[in-house]
């Protein structure tokens, strides 16, 4: 892409893709694209922050017709997850415009609000793009009702927000979407811009790559950025080796609105970070590899991810009660199974591959190690581990029971259970287990066996019990006595 001082009223505008999860956001890039990103995601989910330029003919709203000029489109491919919330916010930082995605199915859901909130806090304008309008189930006036209700006002509905009903499955309004863009980008020009100005970029994503050292993804906001450039954010510095584009290519020079990846960076530099021209470094970065503690956690985790980025979205979105014994970008090494031995840590991985003999160390050691590729299946096995424990520290098992009858009596339903392990006593708290899942609680109202009431009943035997409230339960789920 190469611009001149002649270009600088049209420089690329950089626009962030927000919205829920599975409401299209990766197909619609792709169809924009047609780089097939969406077949290659894990799960459906977006799992960094990418960006790429997309070439347009540029479109004269004032004849109704194609100038015959090239145009270009930066998209900030932000993932829509919550646990993305801090780069979602980054994204919007980068942007100068901003895509809301809600399926025209679906409608408002949680994360849509949240992106709401994220471009309204980040005051960019921004286009309702209604996705999958192909779909026999689609209610796009639900869609935009529901955005009224959130205080997105549209336009045709008494607001001014642009939307757009597109589907990326038929292609449909994908070139009127990149038309809309370069309108909206025109109508709102940005200021003070020069290719003379001093260098300001946004780092969107970076990681550590074990051949080529640092590496950082930059959106140029103002002026230029040069092979042998001497750079910093005020954190970490660097000297610029390459850049490399969105196709992959070496490159002398990126400039407004280009998204270009940088090789040269003497440490990582954080996601978000500032880029500047200069040579002076603040103090020393506070690295991400060194140990970080929450004494009061009741599991201990060692976390390893592919980028800071996702490192740090995963890590801001850990439950309470979560004791990092360390966070890392890179791969898992022998020395953090030996340090999850001595400190009884689990260690998780995120779009890692954990190499055969670390696994077989593992194993010898009897240390946990998974890696996963969609991070809120992580998130939710962090949670549920959390749960576990928690409650195997603050209860008292007392006896647990099997259910195997179901039976009226009196208009209330008796359980009739075995008891497998203590006792089963009347005035028990219990919970009802199937499998992993808490079907729910109460207490145990009346024992009996037979006719006879009990007071209780130990391991081996079996009773009839009445639980209230009342449950709904299935033969085969199991009854817990605790405290």
């Amino acid at each position: 892409m190469e611009k001149n001082e002649k270009t600088i009223q049209q420089f690329p505008p950089v626009v962030a893709v927000l919205g829920h999860v599975d409401h299209g956001k990766t197909t619609l890039l792709d169809a924009i694209r047609k780089t097939g990103v969406a077949q290659r995601e894990h799960g459906g989910i977006t799992q960094k922050i990418g960006a790429s330029s997309v070439e347009v003919e540029s479109f004269d709203s004032a004849q109704d017709k194609h100038e015959g000029k090239k145009r270009w489109i930066t998209f900030i491919d932000t993932p829509g997850h919550q646990a993305f919330a801090k780069m979602r916010s980054r994204g919007a930082q980068a942007a100068d415009i901003g895509l809301l995605i809600v399926s025209s199915v679906d409608g408002v859901m949680p994360q849509t609000k949240e992106s709401i909130s994220l471009l309204k806090a980040s005051k960019i304008p921004y286009i309702v793009v209604l996705t999958k309008s192909d779909d026999p189930h689609k209610n796009p006036e639900k869609a935009k009702k529901q955005l009224a209700g959130e205080e997105v006002l549209i336009e045709g509905l008494g607001g001014d927000v642009p939307v757009i009903e597109v589907s990326a499955k038929k292609n449909t309004n994908i070139k009127e979407l990149l038309d809309l863009i370069l309108l909206v980008s025109d109508l709102h020009p940005e200021e003070n811009v020069s290719l003379s100005s001093p260098l300001k970029a946004i780092v969107i994503e970076s990681k550590q790559d074990p051949k080529a050292g640092a590496k950082a993804t930059l959106v140029v906001k103002n002026g230029r950025i040069s092979v042998r450039d001497q750079i910093t954010t005020g954190e970490v510095t660097g000297k610029v080796r390459s850049l490399i584009s969105d196709s992959g290519k070496q490159i002398n020079e990126a400039s407004i609105g280009e998204a270009v990846e940088v090789l040269g960076f003497e440490r990582v530099p954080g996601v978000g970070s500032v880029v500047n021209k200069g040579s002076e470094a603040a103090e020393e970065e506070k690295t991400e590899k060194r140990p970080v503690r929450n004494e009061e956690g009741v599991v201990s985790l060692i976390l390893v991810a592919d980028t800071f980025g996702s490192l740090e979205a995963i890590y801001t979105s850990l439950p309470p009660k979560i004791n990092v014994i360390l966070k890392k970008t890179g791969d898992i090494t022998s020395a953090d199974i030996l340090l999850a031995k001595s400190t009884g840590a689990l260690v998780l991985g995120f779009n890692i591959k954990i190499k055969p003999d670390i696994a077989k160390l593992a194993l010898n050691e009897k240390v946990l190690v998974k890696n996963y590729t969609v991070i809120y299946e992580m998130l939710d096995e962090i949670a549920d581990v959390v749960e576990g424990k928690e409650l195997s520290l603050l209860e008292e098992i007392y006896g647990t029971a099997k259910i195997l009858a179901s039976f009226p009596f009196d208009k209330q339903t008796v359980m009739g259970v075995k008891v497998l392990e203590g006792r089963v006593a009347k005035g028990d708290k219990v919970r009802i287990e199937r499998g992993e899942e808490v079907i729910g609680g109460g207490h145990i109202n009346s024992v009996r066996q037979g006719k006879e009431q009990k007071s209780k009943v130990e391991a081996g035997g079996e009773a009839g019990i009445i639980i209230g409230p009342s449950l709904d339960f299935n033969i085969g789920d199991m009854v817990i006595c605790h405290s």
